[in-house]
């Protein structure tokens, strides 16, 4: 009995049953009665609670049969480890990034420590790029209108590292960054009003974003950009990072179906949908492959950084600039990925031919 009386306290103080039956998405895994079941044990609990006698007191009363009262008590254990994760409040004033992290029937913000400490001086051959989201932040963090951005392109174009530095240069400003994985979509009003009474300004980043037609998690992203009741609050902004420009694969089969209105060609319906997620966001930034000489700018620098982390002195040579070159002719792509990859390959072997000498 005080095993029942415990868990149906534990879970009635733990969660809001309303707040648990909107959250039962057919995503998680469960089947309708399994979301059936997990409600109607939850709202047990719930009515155990909030009854004028004390629990326990209200339990034994209820003459119930000891195998009713063992079957209840698997029940509330097999629900209470649904329960989410008992977790501290991240401390903003010390802590500039965090996660979410799904647990069952919804999640927690998990504090992370920035690691990457990539410069907007340090991004090249993404200088309007830069600026424009600069410019977009910067307006954001003195309370002025701002929009919600797309980065899309080319893939190691620099789309997440513009955002990370971002994070680095005005974090002392009050700038802070959540990144929610695609799956997590679905919870972003519980982010929302984790943060919305925070004094702090805060970026959501969906990194490396594409979505299959017909994802809950697309519709939710859908509706908190189009100002629904789960539109971000004022002191957050979305910024997405996407190969693809409209989030969605495009087939030659979405170009049909277009037709003539007043002399003017309008885009057929499947493409009308696939560009409405895209078209919500304020900003496109466009990410390209680098020209080779902007490659081997990237390189430079990167093998700079790396020698001056190491604190050890690596001159530009011609043979370097040969085999940078080579390195992006084998990885079919010139961007700041493949150049950050090539530095680290080359530095490791100089040094390693220096430490055998």
């Amino acid at each position: 009995m005080k095993l029942l009386a415990f868990s149906s306290a534990r879970i009635a103080s733990t969660l809001d049953i309303r707040k648990v039956r909107s959250s039962l998405h057919p995503e998680l895994g469960l089947t309708s009665a399994q979301r059936v079941a997990y409600t109607g044990a939850l709202l047990i609990c719930k009515n155990l609670a909030d009854s004028d006698c004390h629990i326990e007191r209200e339990i034994e009363t209820m003459m119930l049969k000891p195998e009713v009262v063992a079957q209840l008590e698997r029940v509330l254990s097999s629900v209470e480890q649904l329960l989410p994760k008992a977790s501290k409040p991240v401390e903003w004033a010390t802590c500039a990034a965090a996660n979410w992290r799904r647990h069952s029937f919804s999640g927690f913000l998990e504090p992370v420590k920035v690691t990457d400490t990539t410069t907007l001086d340090e991004l090249l051959g993404v200088e309007d790029q830069k600026q424009t989201m600069i410019d977009n932040t910067r307006q954001f963090l003195a309370g002025l209108p701002a929009n919600n951005s797309l980065l899309w392109g080319s893939r190691g174009t620099g789309k997440s590292s513009l955002v990370k530095a971002l994070l680095n240069e005005y974090a002392a400003d009050g700038l802070r960054v959540i990144q929610v994985e695609k799956e997590d979509l679905i919870y972003l009003s519980e982010i929302f009003a984790a943060v919305e009474n925070e004094p702090y300004r805060f970026i959501l980043l969906c990194d490396d974003l594409t979505f299959e037609v017909g994802e809950l998690s697309y519709k939710m992203l859908k509706s908190a950009l189009d100002g629904s009741v789960y539109s971000a609050p004022e002191n957050v902004l979305i910024y997405v990072t996407s190969n693809r420009r409209h989030l969605l694969p495009e087939y030659e089969s979405d170009h049909l179906g277009g037709k003539y209105v007043k002399g003017e060609l309008q885009q057929s319906e499947a493409m009308e949908e696939k560009v409405s997620l895209s078209d919500r966001f304020g900003l496109w930034i466009p990410f390209h492959v680098f020209s080779q000489e902007r490659y081997l700018d990237a390189v430079r620098l990167c093998v700079e950084r790396q020698a001056r982390e190491r604190q050890v002195d690596i001159p530009w040579s011609p043979e370097l600039e040969q085999d940078a070159i080579k390195w992006s002719r084998d990885k079919s792509k010139r961007c700041g990925r493949t150049a950050f990859q090539f530095s680290k390959n080359w530095v490791g072997r100089y040094l390693l031919k220096k430490q055998a000498a």
